[in-house]
């Protein structure tokens, strides 16, 4: 049996605090054929967080500039400070047969669903606004109107997921991490990916 795979651009997005860091880095090791594009931003890094690894944080200055030379596959202020997918090394790593995740607010998620119609796209879900709640201010990382402001944005992101072709309810990590894991092994499958030849 001989077979060849296409890259698969797998995006993810829900509210801040509903899980999907943990949800994609579980997918993320588990998958060794699966990368991990790393965004831009502006915002400072959140203790823990390292460069290069987590985001690239840069001024808004250097973004704008990304910005200007056409830089970004997707771009979206969220939160007040601006993120961007770089565009070229996600172009690389698919031509080259790579599969690579995006975590990316929905703003950023409906760019890049109308420029790249062929991506897979998922929507992690909380279980409940409260629960949500209880999640941003167990983190102890947003200040008292950091977490009211993505409480508010939430609700407008989740209004949002029926745009989306899958829809995970982040309740129990164990039982969602398995569904996440699950829709990619079954899209890696599809025909327009997957292409094994049968031989004499």
């Amino acid at each position: 049996m001989r077979e060849a795979r296409k890259g698969m651009l797998l995006v993810i997005s829900g509210p801040s605090g509903a899980g999907k860091g943990t949800l994609y880095n579980r997918v993320l090791s588990a998958d060794g054929s699966m990368t991990f594009s790393v965004s831009y931003t502006t915002r400072a890094p959140r203790p823990g967080e390292v460069e290069g690894r987590d985001y690239c944080f840069v001024t808004e200055e250097q973004f704008l500039e990304m910005l200007g030379k056409d830089g970004f596959l997707e771009h979206a202020d969220v939160h007040g400070h601006m993120y961007g997918t770089p565009r070229q090394p996600v172009l690389d790593a698919l031509e080259k047969g790579r599969s690579v995740m995006l975590d990316i607010d929905p703003q950023g998620a409906l760019q890049v669903m109308e420029k790249m119609p062929g991506c897979v796209s998922v929507f992690i879900l909380p279980p409940s606004f409260g629960e949500l709640r209880r999640r941003l201010e167990g983190r102890g990382t947003e200040t008292r109107e950091e977490i009211e402001r993505r409480l508010h944005n939430a609700r407008g992101e989740v209004a949002l997921k029926d745009r989306y072709q899958y829809l995970v309810v982040n309740d129990d990590l164990e039982v969602a991490y398995q569904t996440l894991q699950g829709i990619v092994n079954a899209e890696k499958q599809r025909s327009c990916r997957y292409f094994p030849v049968v031989e004499e």
